[in-house]
């Protein structure tokens, strides 16, 4: 393909993409505005993000295998009605109950989008060339993301739109990009011969994987660390895990491919993910409540004061792309990602209510250059390594321990955040734990008293920088895989070389 119908061949895929992520990014600054309104809690704070997070997780690998069965554009496209459809039903919520939900709906379109978005441009564009192409990716990124939560504060600034907007404002954006994608991308069903889809499988791995996250949600606020509930939750997760790889070990072709997984590449690749994933998601997701709750900014203000962050996504994803593409060479790229990444939390772990705004804005575009030349790259490095006929159970494989790594880091970091506001908010107004605010919500802040907006806004903005120091541990594992990995000279073929991708098919 020439680089024309590349470009109108990704112009859908850019649409399907910034729509998935859009609807995290619109949602972030609005989220703590939303939640207030609905009288919620700071844990079903956590959980309006992490429901979407864990089913995209979970389908992402199934996504992937179908991706190996059947046509790619349609599985685009049929990703696409189902957050449609989500993004309706979250728009019409009318309990936090009923936004969970919604939201876990949404994130099975989310979970396609992620995942055969990756799958569609491998299958079109060699892995040497790709880097070229990473830029667009990155401005779609950036846009998305500095774009989102500019749009989601002007929404719930807005008093004649509302904060539903926020989840119908992205049925126009999917429309047009399934009808964009029937007419451009024009792709051939590149089909394995018997697969099998391992629902067994992915039905242990998400139910692992839930009671786990519903454990760390609860745990310490609603029932001691060591308690009857504890034992139950994590032995019941554990053996839900244990069954799966058992399921995984046995089966012909499991959701997630062991014989690429063991590989060294791809095995170091998926630890970076999954930290970096932690890291990212978990970090980033709070950025915009530290904003609000913390320092009192609107939702608005909050989307503008998380620019830095996303404009250090886009310069380090199209630069180093395109450095990637000159040279072949990837490794270099995601070592310095990393180490980079791991700096701009640690920045980011000593703000407070008080820091100087400038301060916080270069520790987020440090935090956003290191994404921009991880997240991608990560993602390449294992596509690199894998035969055409199972490009798609790779990529899933990847962006499913990225994405889980996010959903553990949203989770377990705002289990953290609660438990950390909940005491403080009581040492402070020196009342019971859990009766600092009374009835009302601590993020519905108009509803409460001026004395009492004072002291969430302190503890807020203290209690944040908390979350930020352990991603920024979590992140150091990330440097230790990628320093691990072997240089990598990205090859200039779609597929590998017969020989190649015998061997792989093999391993």
């Amino acid at each position: 393909m020439g680089h024309r119908q590349v470009l109108e061949s990704l112009s859908g895929l850019l649409l399907a993409l910034f729509v998935a992520m859009v609807s995290s990014t619109v949602v972030s600054t609005a989220l703590p505005r939303i939640i207030g309104s609905l009288n919620g809690t700071q844990t079903q704070y956590t959980w309006v993000v992490t429901a979407t997070l864990l089913t995209a997780t979970a389908t992402t690998p199934l996504w992937g295998r179908l991706a190996d069965l059947f046509n790619k554009k349609t599985l685009v496209q049929a990703a696409i009605v189902i957050f449609v459809i989500g993004s309706l039903l979250a728009g019409f919520a009318q309990d936090t109950g009923q936004l969970i939900a919604a939201r876990a709906f949404q994130g099975l379109g989310v979970g396609g989008l992620q995942a055969l978005v990756q799958v569609v441009i491998a299958a079109i564009i060699p892995p040497r060339e790709r880097g070229r192409y990473n830029g667009y990716l990155g401005a779609v990124m950036a846009v998305a993301t500095v774009g989102g939560p500019l749009l989601g504060g002007l929404i719930v600034d807005v008093s004649w739109l509302g904060w539903r907007w926020c989840f119908w404002v992205a049925v126009p954006i999917a429309a047009l990009a399934f009808v964009v994608l029937q007419a451009t991308l024009k792709l051939e069903t590149v089909r394995r011969e018997n697969v099998k889809i391992d629902y067994l499988g992915a039905g242990l791995i998400a139910a692992g994987v839930s009671v786990l996250l519903v454990w760390v949600s609860f745990v310490g606020n609603s029932f001691d660390w060591i308690s009857w509930q504890t034992g139950a939750m994590v032995g019941g997760g554990l053996v839900l895990l244990g069954a799966a790889i058992a399921v995984e070990l046995r089966v012909e072709q499991p959701v997630v491919p062991l014989h690429i997984v063991v590989q060294r590449t791809p095995a170091l690749a998926i630890i970076a993910s999954l930290s970096v994933g932690m890291a990212m998601f978990g970090g980033a997701v709070f950025l915009g409540q530290y904003f609000q709750i913390g320092r009192g900014y609107s939702p608005t203000e909050a989307g503008l004061l998380t620019i830095p962050l996303m404009a250090g996504v886009l310069l380090s994803s199209t630069i180093s792309g395109r450095l990637i593409s000159r040279s072949g060479k990837i490794k270099p790229y995601i070592v310095a990602g990393t180490i980079i990444l791991v700096l701009g939390f640690l920045g980011l772990g000593f703000v407070d209510h008080a820091t100087a705004l400038w301060i916080v804005g270069v520790a987020m575009a440090v935090v956003g250059i290191g994404v921009g030349m991880t997240m991608q790259n990560l993602v390449l490095a294992v596509q690199n390594s894998v035969p055409l006929s199972e490009l798609g159970a790779a990529s899933a494989s990847v962006t499913f321990f990225r994405s889980l790594g996010g959903t553990i880091g949203v989770s377990v970091l705002g289990a953290v955040l609660a438990n950390r506001v909940t005491a403080d908010l009581s040492a402070a107004l020196h009342v019971p734990a859990g009766q600092s605010t009374g009835s009302t919500s601590a993020l519905n802040l108009s509803a409460l008293p001026p004395q009492v907006q004072t002291i969430v806004h302190t503890v807020y903005g203290d209690a944040t920088a908390h979350i930020f120091l352990i991603s920024a541990a979590v992140g150091v594992v990330g440097i230790i895989a990628a320093l691990l990995l072997k240089p990598i000279t990205l090859r200039t073929t779609i597929d590998l070389e017969k020989k190649e991708a015998d061997s792989a098919v093999a391993r």
